[in-house]
């Protein structure tokens, strides 16, 4: 028997998840909550296999209850939210489903609960466009984190020349990266000096478009 938890806080969503899946052949609805803190206190209580995780709700939003909500089940996040930052967040966060109000239908919601209950992750289309984009990022910051680590080596810059770029990079001023690094500004243009001479660049554009990979 996979049991679950609603956590939403409007009544009449829970009401009708709760008639559906009560309906369904080995799933039983065996708590509701109407907020994240009532939701991770019906969890510690029942141990849910399945939570579905309303995310814009009083006292404690969807978010804030997640680290400890998916520590006790698998999270379904069922919201009307398809902001991009929400759900990479979510999914960052130990979610392993998200689907979005009014892009499922009932049997997708059948699907989401035996896969995430399976231990399986399950994404509507926009969550998944999401979740791959979050993937290629990461694989990106990967790359670029392996560049400069060549790059250091190379060009024989010191860790604190890195921080130097890093800083660079953000397009803060001699003085903000000073601020940023307890130096002096007098220190900080010593800095560039010697990283503009060992990476051969003339200034601070080349210097950012090389340490970037832009270049």
């Amino acid at each position: 028997m996979i049991e679950v938890l609603i956590v939403d806080d409007n009544p009449i969503v829970r009401a009708a998840l709760r008639g559906y899946l009560d309906g369904l052949d080995g799933v039983r609805v065996v708590a509701e909550a109407a907020d994240g803190r009532e939701a991770v206190t019906q969890a510690q209580a029942h141990r849910p296999a399945v939570t579905l995780l309303d995310h814009r709700m009083p006292v404690a939003d969807g978010l804030s209850a997640l680290a400890e909500l998916s520590r006790l089940s698998g999270v379904l996040v069922i919201t009307s939210d398809a902001d991009p930052d929400l759900i990479g967040r979510m999914l960052r966060g130990g979610a392993r489903g998200y689907l979005v109000h009014g892009a499922f239908d009932p049997d997708e919601l059948r699907r989401a609960v035996l896969a995430v209950a399976a231990g399986h992750g399950w994404l509507s289309p926009v969550a998944a466009a999401v979740a791959t984009a979050t993937v290629r990022a990461q694989a990106s910051r990967e790359e670029l984190a392996e560049r400069q680590e060549e790059t250091l080596g190379r060009y024989r810059l010191t860790r604190r020349e890195r921080d130097v770029l890093d800083l660079l990079a953000e397009g803060l001023s001699n003085a903000a990266i000073a601020h940023r690094l307890l130096l002096t500004e007098k220190t900080v243009k010593n800095h560039l000096h010697h990283i503009f001479a060992k990476l051969h660049v003339r200034g601070r554009m080349e210097a950012v478009l090389l340490w970037t990979g832009r270049r």
